[in-house]
């Protein structure tokens, strides 16, 4: 019964967490105002989003005219907060221990993974709502919506079979890199000797996501003091930070994106990004793109090399000091690499939406398109070498603080007491 007791709490507390995070963002993008009593409905499908959840949006115009709409885009902020929470409630109860059994594990595991599929459960029945009334008054498409009876709505409903399939994932996958990356989770007896060439390398990698989040909040908060309209910038915080600087993390080892903005909405990011994608077309977005409109991307570059040699000199100090630099290497090459394969497809965005009117033009004056896909393998093969080459210099790094150490210490043994 305490068993899941602890479990309970540690879903409740995640949720918890999701929920005042994608309500704090909403409430500051305004969606505070929605009608008909949709902010807790949205609140519940960004959570489901953030979850890996599946919400579809759905729309209809009449019989003369339809709605077209789709998004798909991960709240990282809500994600993380759920999943830094989830971990240490799960943690919670096995600190203290240096091994724990198969069995024991695997329980554990079951009954968070169950309480969360619950939980998810209620929130996709609570995900959904129908908005009318979308269009701006005395808009062109609102005067022809008029005349062929085709006034739009918009509506969005999670897919059960989805967010618990999707969830489940998310939630397996949160625990196994709680326990891959927690220096204290206790593994069972034949995992311990793999936690040596595994662990220092995935905390290292969890350092450097969250040094990124760091830095980017760190900025933001300067924005946000600095300049106009500090509600949009909190909303960004609250509900895409780490799309921004894991996006940020990507372009400064060299990888791409492929995305465009077109329409009168576009990305609540810095107006740079927003100039790159602007068009009818795809644009390639890099670092070259970026700097060809503002000068101060470049310095992506070096801040991604800073960060990461930092992240890997963590990892060469907490692995045995009998570890080989070109060990270091191959251990942070590959992390990094499987790093950015799950991070960069989270920052993948779609969205559209327009009205289609007698299937034959269609009108965007209720948004426009959005989009920014990464290029994940291209990323993967530039932050193997990435991590390899910092990898190899934060073993060396580490290998000279230790013999300086270990140097200093004997000098102090052989120094006269007394």
């Amino acid at each position: 019964m305490r068993a899941w007791l602890d479990a309970l709490a540690a879903v409740l507390a995640a949720l918890a967490a999701m929920a005042a995070t994608a309500a704090l963002g909403l409430w500051a993008a305004g969606a505070a105002d929605l009608p008909g009593g949709a902010f807790p409905r949205v609140v519940a499908a960004v959570v489901v989003m953030a979850a890996g959840g599946d919400v579809e949006l759905a729309g209809g115009a009449g019989d003369l005219a339809r709605t077209d709409a789709e998004l798909t885009a991960t709240p990282l902020s809500v994600s993380l907060a759920g999943a830094l929470v989830l971990a240490a409630g799960f943690l919670r109860p096995l600190r203290h221990r240096a091994v724990a059994s198969t069995h024991e594990l695997l329980a554990r595991v079951a009954r968070t993974a169950a309480l969360w599929l619950a939980a998810l459960a209620v929130l996709a029945a609570l995900a959904r709502h129908t908005f009318t009334d979308l269009l701006p008054a005395d808009s062109p498409a609102d005067l022809l919506g008029d005349l062929l009876d085709a006034s739009p709505s918009l509506g969005f409903r999670a897919d059960t079979g989805g967010t618990l399939l999707y969830g489940l994932l998310w939630v397996l996958g949160v625990l196994a890199l709680t326990l891959l990356v927690s220096r204290g989770a206790p593994l069972p007896v034949r995992f311990v000797r793999y936690q040596e060439p595994v662990r220092p390398a995935a905390s290292a990698m969890l350092f450097l996501l969250l040094a990124y989040v760091v830095l980017g909040l760190a900025a933001g908060l300067v924005v946000a003091a600095t300049r106009g309209r500090p509600a949009d910038t909190f909303a960004v915080l609250l509900l895409g930070l780490p799309n921004l600087v894991w996006l940020a993390l990507g372009l400064g080892i060299g990888a791409s994106w492929e995305g465009r903005v077109d329409g009168p909405f576009g990305l609540p990011v810095p107006r740079v990004l927003d100039q790159v994608l602007r068009g009818p077309d795809d644009t390639t977005l890099d670092v070259r793109a970026l700097a060809a409109h503002d000068d101060r991307a470049w310095w992506l570059v070096p801040v991604a090399a800073v960060l990461l040699l930092a992240a890997a000199f963590v990892a060469a100090v907490r692995s045995p000091a009998r570890t080989r630099p070109w060990r270091q290497a191959l251990h942070l090459g590959v992390a990094f690499a499987l790093t950015l394969l799950v991070v960069a497809p989270l920052t993948r965005l779609d969205a559209r939406l327009g009205l289609s009117l007698l299937g034959i033009f269609e009108v965007d004056a209720l948004g426009g398109r959005v989009g920014l896909r990464p290029h994940p393998w291209t990323a993967a093969g530039l932050a193997l070498l990435w991590g390899a080459a910092a990898g190899l210099l934060g073993g060396l790094l580490a290998r000279r603080v230790r013999h300086r150490g270990e140097a200093d210490d004997g000098a102090d043994a052989e120094r006269p007491t007394g």
